[in-house]
């Protein structure tokens, strides 16, 4: 059964790829070859940087890939496993690739302009310092999330020093593509096989020992409590060592750091999920006692004892692989400053969007099939998502003849990869978004090192206090929500130029109207969290912030509405025959 719905998912793909989307960049977008782009217009070496398709399409997948599509997917399937792949197939190819081409498109013919700049000239001026301030706390959020999660797998002894060696391997990668002008293909084959020789040297005896000692032991000291749990050395300093790496992510040029670092973790993405489909495919599992769809209502996923609704929370929850806000951010502000050329957009933008679906299905069938029974996904899922999809991957890569305990190691490193490759572009934007929010005020935004120290600084009291669990159930509604605005300038810019618009219009009404409503259902549920008997002061005040914030997007969310809305009524006066065609 698990194999079944992986080739229905790839023939899904493909047919939404090959046929839907490359008659959209066809007919409507109109892709043009000999058209200049930002990339070669604007080359400062930068942040403006043309790069061939093979390389930008492997940077845009591990970019837009985080841990959205494992952790999501894992989480989603207690609505059983049918909801799950039915959201994951209908959302990619109606909603997900919409959004990831069409905002790369987007920004290219409008000077590589961010979604900022892009909010600003297609709805207003308020519009603009709404999305930005939206924005930085979003990408905070991310930051701190995040973090968290990478600092305790890195506390795992068989991580970091592989993790160190693919990084330097992806600096080897950058060298020998943009400056020794070296074959891709060689240039491939180096670095992928030093990151490969890394992760299993991360894994040997010594250097075991010296993660060890760095932990302070097997078993890490707790430095200090927090009102959340308490504060482990490891987690503490493995944190500062992954916001390091974040650090150069950041203010490194594009070319030297964030692109090849990506292009180089893609192949190991790749293998992982071509090795488990392939074991997948050899053991032919069936879904044994779990329930295709466990019923309209969940208890916990918002807050412990609390019913979760399917919808509109399983749209949220479900976001990478689907449909995600961040992809749009990697699009215009970054993607878009690379393509050579506007018909690598395609292949670039929907076809990496396309196979994050391939890893968000891969990811349920994990779920579904890897622990024996329904009951057995639950014990494991206790233990923490990231340890189901470590453990399913090791459990297939095992029918390939890789050992248990190898393929439990690359299932972690997978993790980190997916993680960190997307955090350093995280502080990156945090840096661009701050500039423009506040850098006219405060000039010092302007400067690429104190835009990230500050995005550090503030990452690190969220994650040191640990209030990142607190705040962390809101991330899927705000990532979502920024889809539907990323779809609602869409929508906007088709429409001021008189193309076909209702193909991007109905996916964001539908992504603006899930995702307030999944906001609404959060804050309240929160709030109502915050007065269960027995919980501790520090809790209630989470909750009640976590209520507040929700609230708070849902009323932003509704102001930018309105005035898309009447951006959006003149955009069709304007050219009412061509736009409503």
């Amino acid at each position: 059964m698990g194999s079944v719905v992986i080739v229905a998912t790839i023939v899904a793909v493909w047919l939404g790829y090959k046929f839907y989307a490359a008659k959209i960049d066809r007919s409507v977008l109109q892709a043009d070859p000999a058209k200049a782009t930002p990339a070669k217009l604007y080359n400062d070496g930068v942040d403006f940087m043309p790069a061939s398709a093979s390389v930008l399409f492997g940077y845009q997948f591990k970019s837009i890939a985080a841990l959205g599509p494992i952790v999501g997917p894992i989480i989603a399937v207690q609505w059983g496993w049918l909801p799950a792949v039915l959201w994951l197939v209908l959302g990619v190819f109606f909603v997900g690739w919409v959004q990831d081409y069409t905002a790369a498109m987007l920004a290219m013919r409008n000077e590589g302009m961010t979604m900022g700049g892009l909010s600003y000239k297609l709805i207003s001026p308020r519009a603009r310092t709404i999305l930005l301030s939206f924005l930085y706390f979003y990408l905070l959020l991310i930051m701190g999330a995040f973090g968290a999660i990478v600092a305790g797998i890195f506390a795992n002894p068989n991580v970091p020093f592989g993790f160190i060696i693919l990084t330097l391997a992806g600096v080897l990668a950058g060298q020998m593509t943009y400056k020794w002008r070296k074959d891709l293909l060689m240039t491939t084959v180096v670095t992928v096989a030093i990151a490969i020789v890394g992760i299993w040297l991360g894994t040997t005896e010594p250097f075991r020992a010296i993660v060890d000692a760095i932990n302070g032991g097997k078993d890490s000291f707790v430095l200090y409590a927090t009102p959340y749990g308490p504060m482990k050395w490891s987690v503490w300093f493995w944190g500062i060592v992954a916001l390091g790496f974040c650090y150069l992510g950041s203010v490194l040029p594009i070319w030297r750091f964030a692109q090849p670092v990506n292009y180089v973790s893609f192949w190991l993405v790749l293998m992982g999920i071509v090795g488990s489909i392939v074991g997948i495919f050899i053991r032919m599992p069936g879904f044994g006692d779990f329930p295709a769809f466990t019923g309209f209502m969940v208890k916990g996923i918002i807050a412990p004892g609390f019913d979760t609704p399917l919808w509109p929370i399983l749209f949220v929850t479900i976001a990478c692989g689907a449909c995600s806000g961040w992809h749009s951010l990697v699009s215009t502000s970054g993607t878009a400053r690379q393509l050579e050329k506007e018909t690598d957009t395609l292949p670039v933008g929907a076809g990496a969007m396309y196979t994050e679906c391939v890893l968000g299905v891969l990811s349920t069938v994990f779920a579904v099939t890897a622990f024996g029974s329904f009951a057995g996904y639950k014990a494991q899922l206790a233990k923490g998502a990231g340890g189901v999809f470590a453990g399913g991957m090791a459990e297939y890569l095992n029918v390939l003849g890789v050992p248990k305990a190898f393929g439990g190691a690359f299932g972690a490193a997978f993790l980190v990869i997916m993680a960190l490759t997307v955090m350093q572009l995280v502080l990156r934007f945090m840096r661009v978004a701050s500039a423009e929010l506040v850098g006219d005020a405060i000039p010092a935004f302007k400067n690429v090192h104190f835009g990230s120290i500050v995005g550090l600084l503030l990452t690190l009291v969220i994650l040191w206090t640990g209030f990142w669990s607190r705040i962390w159930i809101l991330f899927g509604g705000s990532n979502q929500l920024f889809a539907g605005l990323a779809l609602v300038l869409i929508t906007i810019w088709l429409a001021q130029s008189g193309k076909a618009y209702q193909w991007a219009m109905w996916p964001a009404v539908f992504m603006y109207v899930t995702t307030v409503a999944a906001l609404i259902v959060t804050a309240v549920v929160s709030f109502q969290a915050a007065f269960t008997p027995g919980l501790k002061a520090a809790f209630i005040f989470g909750n009640l912030v976590a209520a507040a914030i929700g609230f708070v997007l849902v009323i932003l969310s509704l102001i930018l509405a309105w005035d898309a809305l009447q951006a959006f009524s003149k955009a069709r006066a304007l050219r009412p025959a061509a736009a409503r065609a």
